[in-house]
């Protein structure tokens, strides 16, 4: 138990004499979390997901400027399919990592899960940051490409569900909600940042540079940091679910084959991950894209618009997620496929006959603060439908092959809409996942009202 020597442990009664059988448990050291020490521990979960998705969200933010070095032929727009496809690779490996982490994150602990996906996601980052292009290497260059997504696929697909039952479980029950949000804070910072490290490069080497060798500069500083990241996660603190379910000598063992006991469970994670998914990814790593290749801004100009739109897209996170501990979870989740079924269609086709940055701006905000409605909720929703000891599984592997078939591949989507030239297509596309998703809402309970991670906390020891 040395590992737990920051936390004081109180002893708890052998059994409560009400209790069924089954739920009686010996005596066990739980941990009892002063405000501060859970405070340090949120953070440092948190910020290590910032880092991981940095990693990720750097391949979007420079495939414009890579695209040509590891497949040159063709225009823009068959470049840019290209990487696209790759980037989809990736997301073949997150329903593996969300498996693979999610079974570790059950049987030997969160924090040892998000050591492992940190480090799986440095190996990626360096090996495209000292790839040749495929001038030096021919055919090579793009084979390692591939291999180092599927290294970040399978880092992130086991990220997401190891920390969103981190942070859900770490967090009291009456600020659940505004505290797992912080999941989505650091997702989008780190989006942020990427495109803060892009503005900087355009600001400071040529285009030119950035095409030739100005873009692995990102690369290495995401393998940097995630070496950092590894250094910061030592002192996080296991969660007390985690440490309870596995007090008794016998500790129950996630598998799949338990987690199909809970088919119900399953399929709302994939339910409510579908339309949220396709928004979510349409409206921040293909909307840079979608202003240069569409619209005809200029790149400096969409990197500043995107930006801008994020920043405040981050902000809102907590707020919607203080908003669900207040009036539940289902409400905001509904709000969001209402508003993104009606207002879809009409949002994109007017971005795409945009004048001004500002208009897009305006555009791109609207959608962002109806998306808003699942970011901010959706890591505590999942987390709460599950019991301990398959939660990191069973909130990963649903959500990660949902995102694997929809989310990873709604750019390749929207850009082959586009390529046939039938772009309004890909509006449609986005609207029918976020109907199906609305009718998943409308028949789902209330987390907030029904939390298993609150049955966890109410057993005897």
């Amino acid at each position: 138990m040395s590992r737990h020597a920051r936390v004081r442990y109180r002893a708890r009664p052998a059994f409560q004499p009400t209790a069924p059988d089954d739920m009686r448990r010996p005596s066990s050291p739980v941990p009892d979390l002063k405000t501060r020490e859970r405070l340090r521990s949120i953070f440092s979960g948190a910020l290590g997901n910032l880092v991981e998705w940095y990693d990720w969200y750097v391949y979007a933010a420079f495939s414009l400027y890579f695209a040509k070095a590891f497949f040159p032929q063709g225009d823009r727009t068959a470049q840019l399919l290209n990487t696209a496809a790759v980037f989809a690779v990736g997301f073949l490996m997150r329903p593996v990592g969300g498996w693979l982490m999610g079974l570790w994150a059950d049987r030997h602990g969160r924090k040892s899960a998000l050591m492992a996906s940190v480090t799986l996601m440095c190996a990626g980052s360096l090996l495209i940051a000292l790839t040749p292009g495929y001038a030096s290497i021919g055919i090579a260059a793009p084979v390692l490409l591939i291999v180092a997504r599927l290294l970040q696929g399978l880092s992130v697909g086991g990220e997401y569900g190891t920390s969103a039952t981190y942070l859900s479980e770490m967090a009291t029950r009456e600020h659940r909600g505004f505290w797992s949000s912080f999941q989505y804070v650091t997702l989008i910072l780190g989006q942020l940042l990427a495109l803060a490290v892009l503005i900087a490069l355009q600001w400071t080497l040529s285009p030119d540079q950035l095409d030739r060798w100005g873009w692995r500069i990102p690369f290495l500083i995401g393998a940097l940091c995630a070496v950092t990241t590894l250094y910061l996660r030592r002192s996080m603190v296991e969660t007390e679910a985690f440490v309870r379910s596995h007090s008794t000598a016998r500790p129950a063992r996630s598998s799949l084959r338990v987690l199909l006991d809970h088919p119900r469970a399953i399929l709302t994670v994939i339910g409510l991950t579908l339309g949220g998914t396709v928004a979510f990814y349409t409206y921040t790593t293909y909307m840079l894209k979608f202003l240069v290749n569409s619209v005809g801004m200029s790149r400096p100009t969409a990197t500043l618009v995107s930006a801008s739109t994020l920043i405040l897209y981050m902000l809102l996170q907590p707020l919607v997620g203080a908003l669900s501990d207040r009036i539940g979870r289902r409400p905001i989740l509904i709000a969001f496929g209402v508003l993104g079924t009606v207002l879809t269609v009409p949002i994109l086709s007017q971005l795409g006959a945009v004048s001004t940055p500002l208009q897009a701006f305006a555009l791109i905000m609207l959608a962002l603060l109806i998306v808003s409605g699942y970011t901010a909720i959706n890591a505590v929703v999942k987390a709460e439908l599950f019991p301990v000891e398959i939660r990191a599984l069973g909130v990963g592997l649903p959500y990660a092959l949902t995102v694997s078939i929809f989310g990873g591949t709604a750019e390749y989507v929207a850009l082959w809409f586009k390529s046939v030239g039938q772009e309004q297509g890909f509006y449609w596309y986005v609207t029918g996942c976020i109907a199906i998703s609305l009718l998943v809402y409308l028949a789902m309970p209330d987390t907030r009202k029904a939390s298993l991670i609150d049955r966890d906390r109410q057993r005897p020891d």
